[in-house]
């Protein structure tokens, strides 16, 4: 891009950054989805710059790329965290015994996490990387995406299938815990 072309795009994210997040703001309830939308959104501009696009109304061109961001991110199907339930699953976290319940609470506790390293371990690669990524890591499915060139859909179902896994597994191991 031309120097001209630079300054013209500074010029009109400094005016609009302002009124764009705050559009965005009250439309998205996560302070960092709307942020990420407010990136795409002048991302898309500099593309548009860059394959010499034209656009006639910028300030309405930037809003309806966000309204469309926004309709995107609502669209997508929101991730499973290994923390979510099902309606007949108590959540993990209530699965574990506590350790101020006594030395066999500490027992079980151990060994269902134990277990827990041991069912990751025995996830496919694709799998495991993809749930140690976001749920330990606390990593997003976009930046994993963009790291590993695998689609955010294919991530999904990936995180997904480990989940289940993850469930089943200890699941099992609980089951075992308490009856016996």
């Amino acid at each position: 891009m031309t120097r001209e072309q630079n300054e013209r795009i500074a010029e009109v994210v400094a005016r609009e950054r302002a009124r764009l997040r705050n559009f965005i703001r009250r439309r998205v309830p996560d302070p960092r989805d709307a942020e990420d939308i407010l990136q795409d959104v002048f991302y898309e501009l500099v593309e548009a710059n860059r394959l010499l696009m034209p656009i006639d109304h910028v300030t309405g061109w930037l809003f309806r790329v966000a309204r469309n961001r926004i309709t995107d991110l609502f669209r997508k199907k929101t991730p499973e965290r290994f923390g979510d339930v099902a309606d007949d699953e108590p959540p993990f976290e209530d699965v574990l015994p506590s350790p101020e319940d006594g030395p066999e609470a500490i027992y079980a506790r151990h060994v269902l996490l134990d277990e827990l390293v041991s069912a990751v371990s025995e996830l496919p690669e694709e799998q495991r990387a993809v749930f140690v990524a976001h749920e330990l890591e606390g990593r997003s499915f976009k930046e994993i995406a963009a790291e590993t060139g695998v689609s955010v859909n294919t991530l999904l179902s990936r995180k997904r299938y480990a989940v289940l896994h993850l469930r089943e597994r200890l699941r099992r191991a609980y089951d075992e815990l308490t009856k016996g």
